[in-house]
């Protein structure tokens, strides 16, 4: 073996690293993204939340609602009697 087919082996590793080394990031990138996206609410108005209830749906009656006063996805205080267009029965 002469010392050419160690530099190759070298060249080698040394990208296989560096190319793990930027999978990792990339995922770490990817999976950060997702739950930084997921933080931001909307606003009640895009929402089109309503304090008052609409038929016999009602935010405390929704999967998104978290007691006492919030929504996984709309901004600011939610009445467990309100509405909003993204209304999700709970099972």
């Amino acid at each position: 073996m002469n010392s050419g087919d160690d530099d190759c082996r070298r060249i080698s590793r040394r990208a296989a690293v560096s190319g793990a080394a930027l999978a990792l990031g990339a995922a770490a990138i990817a999976t950060a993204v997702p739950e930084a996206a997921a933080q931001q609410k909307i606003s009640q108005a895009d929402a089109q939340y309503q304090g008052t209830p609409k038929g016999g749906q009602h935010c405390d009656g929704c999967i998104n609602f978290q007691s006492p006063k919030t929504c996984k996805f709309v901004q600011g205080d939610i009445s467990p009697g309100g509405w909003c267009q993204l209304f999700t029965p709970k099972s």
